[in-house]
């Protein structure tokens, strides 16, 4: 596997991971489950922001604290993407959010771009791009292309499910960018879906057909 690609193994993981792919969870189970696993994916994704040294009082003395030393951004890919966005905020309260919207053209299968909004300090901050699914990799390649257009140079991609034939198009064309995922499924069928996957994330999520 290639040295960019971080799979989180882990028995809450896994479990929650069980909970998303069976297609009698309810909206409220799916919805809890998904936020854990977003806020182990963000754990991971953050582990190496830098920090800077900083002087705290406790109760009883002065001591050394710590901040973060650059802007965190997270862009989800829109829709399916916002269903990781409030987990990811309540780990890091401070994070600036973007909105790259691409919907999937049904025949072509390809991104179709529609909406874009992006905070200041995508240039010099940490990036994570979010979105539940990697399957062809079109929407991601996309908005990786766009947020290196805009001048981001730290972008890390955090997916619930990765598909092969995704993960091989995105680490091919931008080998610097880090894919955070919780599995690595079989394949893509017919229709482009991940096997065995948990079918449209958004769709479920969101609780729309």
């Amino acid at each position: 596997m290639h040295k960019n690609i971080t799979v989180i193994e882990h028995p809450v993981v896994a479990r929650d991971l069980s909970i998303l792919r069976d297609k009698n969870t309810g909206i409220v189970e799916f919805r809890k489950a998904m936020a854990r696993v977003a806020t182990i994916l963000a754990y991971s994704a953050l582990k190496e922001l830098p920090l800077r040294e900083s002087v705290i009082e406790t109760p009883i003395t002065q001591t050394k604290g710590s901040e973060i030393d650059t802007e965190v951004i997270v862009v989800p890919i829109l829709r399916a993407g916002l269903s990781l966005v409030d987990a990811i905020i309540d780990f890091i309260p401070d994070a600036k959010v973007g909105h790259l919207g691409m919907y999937r053209d049904e025949t072509t299968h390809e991104p179709v771009d529609y909406y874009s909004n992006l905070p200041d300090g995508v240039s010099d901050g940490m990036v994570l791009l979010v979105d539940p699914m990697l399957a062809t990799g079109g929407s991601a390649d996309d908005a990786i292309g766009f947020l290196k257009n805009q001048g981001a140079k730290q972008i890390r991609f955090i997916s619930l499910i990765c598909a092969p034939e995704g993960l091989e198009r995105i680490t091919k064309k931008y080998p610097d960018v880090s894919i955070i995922t919780a599995a690595v499924d079989e394949k893509l069928n017919e229709n482009a879906y991940i096997v065995p996957g948990l079918g449209d994330a958004g769709d479920r999520y969101f609780g729309t057909t």
